[in-house]
């Protein structure tokens, strides 16, 4: 895949400690290493410049964004972090660990990129994104990001009135069903070997939804590449333009074994996740988590919401380790000897 050109310019890592350490440049991440640069904190982004939509042609449903290319919401995003002063540094994180606390308590972390820098840090934030694993489908991959989509509300503006296809994967597959049958007339559902029970098919009908139980075994393109149809494994062919399909969705962790951070599968079959808490607090003291690596549905504004509340909380936990620290010293010196 080929890199992002917002990922063109790269800072350098420093060689003191900062306060945080912000792994994957996201959406997410971004964002909160913007509140943690409003907030006059030292903050490293370290990003590999491969965004999960960078397939896509726009950004959509994000207000006063609406349609602006993956590729240039990251640019600015990266710009407004150094405008606060702080650093986004292309790379690969290799290992992420836990190194002495101070004396104090203050928690500290060494990562470890694939080049062999090093960045030692107050706190981490965790924001990774995920990956989409598709279904084993001839030719599916290759349409990924344009006549293949997944969110309903970040490309159903865009294929509607086209004729869709619905390939199930799980029991989620049915609601998306629902939801893209609300852009089309022209919506078939393939089974692909799940389980629809007889409720189901009735309110499939009841909706002009039709059901092919035979496995698509080839997607099929036109001349222009685009998506023309699907094969069956009974050799017919079905028109379609576009096919919707529920990935599985799985949080990028490579790189963090050593932090030993709890994870979690998601009902349905939908996934896997980091476990986080309120504001993306996780089992892990110093360490938060926000964006598709904690909520593998969130779209881009509610990632870019969860950066923004990961970081200002994440300054809130130094500003009072900062205060323990200061209160630890002056007591100390005003100690009698």
């Amino acid at each position: 895949m080929t890199v992002t050109a917002a990922a063109a310019a790269s800072d350098t890592l420093p060689g003191e400690t900062v306060d945080a350490v912000v792994i994957g440049g996201g959406a997410a991440g971004l964002n909160g290493a913007l509140m943690l640069g409003r907030s006059r904190r030292s903050v490293v982004v370290i990003d590999s410049g491969i965004p999960r939509n960078a397939p896509a042609d726009g950004v959509h449903g994000l207000l006063g964004l609406d349609g602006i290319p993956p590729a240039e919401l990251l640019r600015r995003g990266r710009e407004e972090v150094r405008g606060y002063g702080g650093l986004v540094v292309n790379g690969e994180v290799n290992s992420a660990a836990r190194a002495a606390s101070t004396m104090a308590g203050d928690p500290r972390f060494t990562v470890t990129l694939t080049d062999g820098s090093t960045a030692t840090a107050r706190r981490l934030l965790i924001a990774t994104g995920l990956r989409d694993i598709l279904p084993d489908v001839r030719g599916l991959a290759e349409h990924w990001g344009h006549g293949v989509v997944y969110c309903p509300y970040c490309h159903g503006w865009e294929v509607r009135d086209e004729p869709i296809g619905v390939l199930a994967v799980n029991a989620a597959s049915v609601h998306h069903a629902l939801l893209f049958r609300q852009l089309t007339d022209d919506l078939v559902y393939f089974t692909q070997g799940t389980e629809l029970d007889k409720l189901t098919r009735e309110r499939f009908a009841a909706r002009n939804i039709r059901i092919d139980d035979t496995p698509v075994a080839e997607v099929m393109a036109d001349e222009e590449g685009d998506i023309a149809g699907v094969r069956l494994a009974d050799g017919r062919f079905v028109s379609r333009r576009v096919l919707a399909v529920a990935t599985r969705m799985q949080a990028r962790t490579e790189g963090l074994d050593g932090l030993g951070l709890p994870m979690e599968d998601v009902p349905g079959g939908m996934g896997r996740r980091f476990a986080s808490g309120t504001a993306g607090t996780t089992e892990v003291p110093g360490v938060w988590v926000a964006g598709n690596a904690t909520d593998l549905t969130a779209q881009v504004g509610a990632s870019a919401a969860a950066g923004a509340l990961a970081g200002a909380h994440i300054n809130a936990d130094l500003a009072a380790a900062d205060t323990e620290a200061a209160f630890v010293a002056v007591s100390r010196a005003d100690a009698p000897v």
